[in-house]
């Protein structure tokens, strides 16, 4: 745990979203796949992509010159 809680929660967004493309690979190789199932995933995975977007901003802001 570091001092700041936004960068736990960013740590811990990144962590679930390895994951899920860990998943989304292992499911695409095997035949009898639920599609359903993987759009289920990848919606996850995108939403996940957006709160680590929005934690990256909101730790480090960019700064316009």
């Amino acid at each position: 745990m570091t001092e700041n809680p936004l960068i736990d929660q960013l740590k811990e967004l990144e962590q679930e979203h390895r994951d899920l493309d860990e998943v989304l690979i292992q499911l695409q190789e095997k035949q009898t796949v639920d599609f359903q199932q993987i759009q289920r995933l990848k919606k996850r995975k995108l939403i996940l992509k957006d709160k680590i977007i929005f934690l990256k901003n909101k730790i480090e802001p960019d700064i316009i010159a």
